[in-house]
């Protein structure tokens, strides 16, 4: 695979959704989850959204039940969370594995594309963010302590750059 673009995914309805529909915007791409200490970036997050989905920001939401099972809910109990508790009108999914035999391909690729420390291409925890420029290539990967609000120049920089 050549840029993030050529993936699809299940969005949080069910329905087929490919990612070629967010071309020539910037993503930051989220395993997220309803049950974790971080869950609270879910309100920055949503901020990122508002602030910047009009400069061509999209926020893309992956529930993950992989660590310490802090997703166990149905897709459609991971979407009432998340619209009830946070106000949530970035894009969800349906819950993915990031990592081990069955790690959904989007992450597969996200994670060869920017390892973490030490090269290492496991996902720590949940919201572990990754950064897509216009292109579709991965610019950076951030670990579940960077908050999105540390995001915002990398943002900007991101949105500022021309295909």
């Amino acid at each position: 695979m050549t840029d993030i673009y050529q993936f699809q995914a299940k969005g949080i309805d069910g329905s087929p959704i490919s990612l070629d529909r967010y071309r020539g915007r910037v993503l930051l791409i989220v395993n997220v989850a309803s049950h974790c200490v971080f869950t609270k970036q879910y309100n920055a997050l949503q901020e990122l959204h508002q602030n910047y989905s009009d400069r061509g920001l999209s926020v893309l939401g992956f529930p993950c039940n992989q660590f310490g099972n802090q997703e166990p809910g149905s897709d459609e109990e991971v979407k009432s969370f998340c619209e009830l508790h946070y106000h949530v009108a970035f894009d969800l999914f349906s819950k993915v594995d990031v990592n081990g035999p069955h790690a959904d391909p989007i992450f597969q690729y996200l994670k060869s594309q920017a390892p973490g420390l030490l090269g290492s291409e496991s996902i720590k925890w949940n919201f572990t963010k990754f950064l897509v420029g216009r292109s579709g290539n991965v610019l950076r990967r951030y670990s579940s302590m960077t908050t999105p609000k540390q995001l915002e120049s990398d943002i900007e920089s991101a949105l500022n750059e021309t295909v």
